[in-house]
């Protein structure tokens, strides 16, 4: 499963790469590393949003559209904790310095690739016991949702993120 997940993020990470024209690098942190308990913390957190968020989506529909779902509007909380782990200015008024966490970010990306790869190899096996509807939009959120994370980690401007929209709609 790790392989297919790694498989999964290169495949996306690399397309990103190709549109955009440029590496991506990710800006380490300056702070001292984490500590395991805190980087549970952390993970589990980013984790119980997903559900939440993925669950409420699932009750209401609120963010639907003709198309699917409008994955950024369904998952407000989510990004806002991943552009938290990953800021770079402080924006408390003590001066706290800001401590980016991308490391976290990457295991973020590697819990949401690891749905993908779970959702596709339950699509495939059409097991009587799934819900496959459900599975079917629960891949449609998360599948974009990996390449919003990823723009955040890569600091992707708004023009870039335009190409990388258009590039996926060709």
């Amino acid at each position: 499963m790790a392989d297919l997940i790694e498989r999964e993020l290169s495949r996306r990470k690399a397309r990103m790469a190709r549109v955009l024209e440029r590496p991506l690098r990710v800006r380490e942190g300056a702070g001292a590393p984490l500590s395991p308990d805190r980087r549970a913390y952390y993970l589990d957190e980013a984790r119980e949003l997903y559900w939440n968020e993925l669950e409420w989506e699932n009750i209401t529909g609120e963010e639907r559209l003709d198309d699917g779902p409008f994955t950024e509007l369904a998952f407000p909380g989510f990004l806002a904790f991943v552009r938290g782990l990953l800021l770079r200015e402080s924006i408390d008024e003590r001066g706290t310095p800001a401590d980016p966490h991308p490391a976290i970010v990457e295991e973020i990306l590697n819990f949401l690739a690891g749905r993908v790869v779970t959702l596709r190899a339950e699509l495939r096996e059409q097991d009587p016991e799934w819900d496959v509807e459900q599975s079917e939009r629960e891949l449609s959120m998360t599948e974009p949702l990996i390449d919003l994370v990823l723009a955040l980690l890569y600091e992707v401007t708004p023009p870039e993120r335009v190409r990388l929209e258009q590039a996926a709609a060709d």
